[in-house]
């Protein structure tokens, strides 16, 4: 009997998601899956995974530890040396010395890197068709509660900073080894 009184108290202590709500978080799902297919599409006509493109649009705010890139893209490091790995040998990386601590490696990009990240992120139409429907300022609305949205989560700004950053997380999920 106590065991069932726990129950019933839990669920009544459970906040309610109300349906405006749900139905933002089904349109976002929905949203992140069609830039998903389409970022990942436009990374393999490149002859890129999704994860070396995420790795160069990370890079687009500057050289970074592999460490920090492992924890961003929410994988392993020992996946980031693989994917740094291919990506020095097509020439879009390097790995410098920290000026600051001689013992961690910054991943940089090179100017070969730096123009791939920029195509592929030219060459997405995915977030363009959808937000041709909204006027200037409603765009900058939607971007400032994106912004809101994630600085609530501690998550900031995603890679590029400002306004059309995100490229690299905004496809949600890990990145994959490639």
């Amino acid at each position: 009997m106590a065991q069932r009184e726990e129950q019933v108290m839990a669920e009544e202590q459970a906040p309610t998601v109300d349906p405006i709500t749900l139905e933002v978080v089904d349109l976002m799902a929905r949203l992140v899956g069609l830039f998903h297919r389409e970022y990942e599409e436009a990374a393999a006509a490149r002859s890129l995974t999704g994860a070396q493109a995420k790795v160069l649009a990370l890079l687009r705010r500057g050289p970074m530890p592999m460490r920090h890139i492992a924890q961003t893209l929410a994988c392993e490091p020992s996946n980031i040396t693989g994917i740094v790995d291919r990506l020095e040998g097509r020439g879009f990386v390097t790995r410098e010395s920290d000026p600051q601590d001689r013992r961690v490696k910054l991943v940089v990009a090179t100017d070969a890197g730096r123009s791939a990240s920029t195509e592929l992120r030219e060459s997405l139409n995915f977030a363009r068709e959808p937000l041709a429907a909204l006027e200037g300022e409603e765009r900058a609305q939607l971007r400032d509660l994106l912004r809101r949205m994630l600085d609530s989560t501690g998550a900031g700004p995603g890679p590029g900073g400002g306004a059309g950053g995100g490229t690299a997380g905004a496809a949600g999920g890990a990145a994959k080894t490639g």
